[in-house]
């Protein structure tokens, strides 16, 4: 099955290409003939050695949107070839061509290759520790949620390995915790609506005895762990394989919190938006990110300067009121209250 599939998505650029509504991607100036897929890169870094906008590569490979969602099919080794004709991307494979300098394609069985081989659509390590804990959550689920009570010997600090007692655990819920912290409450600058509360993640707890006052095991900690501190059902394991594209509405987001509680971000950075599942954002969408136009004086009149496109978002991570976006392209810092909008 894997091999028919593999058959299938080398010649949907063929099929596909025909159809689509986008607009086609701009070639870079520099664009090469071929490049050779080396271990770490992306669809998005690939596509944007040959086109200006790297994160319409659905289209840029000739796909529908629909075709596939979860691209498992270009691998280390592989060579891309770009036909200029059709403005699309091809997969060749290298020692094909010709004393001519004609590269033949031709459709291959890929036998032995594992989906985890494959690349990925953006780098799935700037993201990882941010798809499997609840990064948002309602104030009342840390407030009214099970609490570490205390530690053997009077400890006051929990690390990995120590022992600790917890209030309000059931067997119910399974053995395994997460414990947090309550962050920053996430006001929306626009309406002053409260959006929720950032969840800040201490570490990860085993049970080990279930009672009124219950015994855990520390088993991870990324930060000290106190009395006080809550614990939460571990979130399931997200994707982290996505096909960018743009929102079908118009969105307009503003950025209200960069991750790390700095001012400034810059590539490869997490940021978090006053827009979630309720305004239409959606994972894989892409956002253009603006700077609001400042307001100069010019002979005694006041004049408001044009917004300022500037770089995209990946967004990744979405809740119902605000969402988590990976700064994928930027050519100034990221600043608190910049606009990111649909492109």
């Amino acid at each position: 099955m894997r091999k028919i599939i593999s058959l299938i998505c080398f010649l949907l650029p063929v099929l596909a290409f025909a159809a689509q509504p986008e607009t086609r991607p701009q070639l870079r100036s520099d664009a090469p003939d071929r490049h050779v897929v080396v271990k770490g890169d992306t669809l998005w870094d690939i596509s944007g050695k040959f086109f200006e906008d790297p994160w319409k590569w659905p289209y840029i490979w000739g796909m529908n949107k629909d075709t596939i969602k979860d691209p498992h099919w270009i691998y280390p080794g592989d060579v891309i070839i770009l036909d200029r004709a059709s403005g699309t991307l091809r997969i060749g494979q290298a020692g094909t061509g010709s004393a001519s300098g004609v590269i033949k394609l031709s459709p291959r069985v890929r036998g032995g290759r594992s989906a985890h081989d494959a690349i990925l659509s953006i780098p799935a390590s700037a993201i990882a520790p941010f798809l499997s804990q609840p990064l948002v959550v309602e104030e009342s689920a840390l407030k009214d949620g099970p609490t570490l009570i205390g530690a053997r010997e009077g400890r006051v600090i929990l690390g990995a390995h120590d022992t600790g007692f917890a209030s309000g655990l059931t067997r119910d819920k399974g053995n395994k915790w997460q414990i947090y912290r309550s962050g920053k409450t996430f006001v929306d600058p626009d309406t002053n609506e409260t959006l929720g509360v950032e969840a800040i993640y201490l570490g990860s707890a085993e049970v080990t005895e279930f009672a009124d006052v219950s015994t855990v095991a520390i088993t991870q900690s990324v930060q000290e762990i106190y009395k006080g501190d809550r614990l939460v059902t571990p979130s399931g394991e997200m994707a982290s394989n996505y096909l960018p594209r743009s929102p079908d509405s118009n969105i307009s987001a503003s950025v209200i919190s960069i991750y790390g509680g700095v001012s400034q971000a810059g590539q490869n950075t997490i940021i978090t938006l006053n827009k979630g599942k309720r305004d239409g954002l959606e994972s894989g969408h892409v956002l253009a990110l603006h700077h609001k136009g400042e307001t100069v004086k010019s002979d005694g009149k006041n004049f408001t300067l044009p917004d300022e496109r500037y770089g995209l978002i990946f967004v990744f991570r979405v809740f119902e009121k605000v969402s988590y976006a990976l700064v994928m392209q930027t050519r100034l810092p990221v600043q608190l209250l910049d606009r990111a909008t649909t492109p």
